[in-house]
């Protein structure tokens, strides 16, 4: 082995090493803080407020979220049962809107894994597999003639990376006031996405608080919300 491979070999092995640990003490550090019920629900929002909650599940933040400031929450959930279970447990909630359907980048079908909160159409497809739609989020944004987004939480499985990036890209987002997101790390060049995505966050939002692949939260500039 030349001593150009084995130092390549070394500094992945490095890097696998550090950034690992970075995603430990990161966790450990949410766990800490009891972030799911004091930094995630910490925002300047009212009855008036409009919510936009990317990955549903069971419902649980959205939840959180209503109870507390008695907003209007959109909630955005592709797999069929987890759409259901939103359906049944917000029935009797007229400020509770469920889609049966993800945000994405483009509007597409596509086979989402059956691995209960952590179900991706980026990790490998096996038994159980189901297919579901993804749709253009500016489309959606127009259809549903939503202007300003007051929160908008992302939590979809490596989904998150191209759905800002149209965000990004389309100027919609210095329409949205605050961004909570979770990054996923599994999907490939995660690390160097999330950098990217990061730097032009920064141009429209300040960062409120990080902790790398387990949340982290932006507001909107002043000078830029006031326009």
């Amino acid at each position: 082995m030349t001593w150009q491979k084995t130092a390549e070999k070394l500094k992945r092995a490095y890097k696998r090493s550090i950034l690992r640990d970075e995603f430990l003490l990161a966790h450990k550090a949410w766990k800490k803080a009891k972030g799911d019920n004091t930094l995630r629900l910490d925002y300047p929002l009212n009855q008036s407020s409009v919510v936009f909650d990317v990955g549903g599940y069971h419902g649980d933040f959205a939840a959180q979220i209503q109870d507390k400031f008695g907003c209007k929450v959109f909630i955005f959930e592709p797999s069929q049962a987890f759409f259901t279970r939103c359906q049944d447990r917000f029935a009797d909630n007229t400020m509770v809107h469920i889609f049966p359907y993800g945000l994405a980048d483009t509007t597409q079908d596509v086979l989402l894994s059956n691995d209960d909160d952590g179900s991706s159409v980026f990790l490998e497809q096996g038994e159980g597999s189901e297919k579901i739609s993804l749709h253009d989020v500016t489309d959606v944004l127009e259809e549903l003639s939503v202007n300003t987004i007051d929160l908008m939480k992302i939590n979809i499985e490596g989904g998150e990376f191209p759905l800002l990036q149209k965000l990004i890209e389309s100027g919609w987002i210095s329409r949205i006031r605050h961004c909570q997101i979770q990054f996923h790390n599994f999907v490939p060049n995660a690390w160097a996405m999330r950098q990217t995505i990061r730097a032009e966050l920064a141009k429209t939002h300040d960062e409120n608080w990080n902790y790398p692949f387990i949340w982290e939260s932006w507001s909107l500039r002043d000078s830029l919300s006031d326009e």
